[in-house]
């Protein structure tokens, strides 16, 4: 996957930077192991007040592309964790692979059209693209529901006529309480192959979020810093990119017992068993 990312970077796609503080920063996933569709996870609400009682910068890094920054944080503060200028998305991370005034189709949710918005370029859902209009300089792929034959036939097209296709991220799966349902690696798979291009993928663990990160959090060198994910192949994939500590808990898609790689600094069942660990 080509994972590059422009140097030019408008700060009106991202969150306030929030400059270095006494503790490390701890970024944590949201699905499988802060909540499961939107249920929390036990423990995960205390952990989180928990770290940040002792001065640790909780940040959440999802690859969730499909709601809008606003709406999860609602949600976050809905279960008791306040996430203000804390929510970093794969949306936003895709935002940086497109420049302002470039047309863009996208094949997902209101967050991939929010991102888009922000960054000064023109975002039109798939379902509204028509082949006679002016051409497309990039088709942005994340999980939706809606997703269909017709959707894959519109969004192919464009990137046979020269559109740039970008994953928000190519997680195979997504984790539900009642087990994993097909995610936005999936869609973006099937476009893949139906316009015979590669996509360029901005969510974990490539660089696009990379520099994300390094942008809100102010910080260059991540070293100190902790990535608690559920997902080997991309939370322990994305620390690697990072440079920084991988903590794996087995409330998400990877239970206890399966060979993790990489090997995690730290692991236990939950957050709340990281966090008993990491205040020891």
């Amino acid at each position: 996957m080509d994972d590059s990312v422009p140097a030019a970077i408008a700060d009106s796609t991202l969150p306030t930077p929030l400059g270095r503080t006494d503790r490390f920063p701890i970024l944590c996933d949201l699905d499988g192991v802060i909540w499961l569709s939107h249920q929390p996870i036990d423990g995960s609400v205390a952990a989180i007040a928990r770290l940040r009682s002792v001065g640790h910068r909780v940040l959440f890094v999802t690859n969730n592309s499909a709601s809008r920054v606003a709406e999860q944080e609602d949600t976050l503060a809905g279960i008791g964790i306040p996430a203000s200028g804390d929510v970093l998305t794969s949306a936003n991370a895709a935002a940086l692979l497109i420049e302002p005034g470039e047309r863009v189709m996208v094949c997902g949710g209101p967050g991939i059209i929010e991102a888009v918005t922000r960054r000064g370029a023109v975002a039109v859902d798939v379902a509204a693209a028509t082949g006679d209009g002016p051409r497309f300089d990039a088709v942005m792929v994340g999980f939706h529901r809606s997703f269909d034959y017709e959707v894959m036939r519109r969004s192919s097209e464009a990137v046979r006529g020269g559109a740039r296709l970008i994953g928000t991220n190519d997680d195979a799966t997504y984790p539900t309480p009642d087990g994993p349902i097909p995610g936005g690696g999936s869609i973006l798979a099937g476009i893949a192959t139906a316009s015979g291009v590669v996509p360029i993928v901005a969510g974990k663990p490539y660089a696009p979020m990379a520099s994300l990160v390094r942008v809100v959090t102010g910080l260059d060198d991540l070293c100190d810093a902790i990535m608690v994910g559920d997902r080997p192949d991309t939370d322990g994939r994305f620390a690697t990119t990072l440079g920084c500590r991988y903590a794996h808990v087995w409330s998400g898609v990877t239970a206890a017992g399966v060979d993790v790689q990489p090997t995690p600094w730290l692991q236990g069942p939950n957050l709340a068993a990281i966090a008993d660990q990491l205040l020891a």
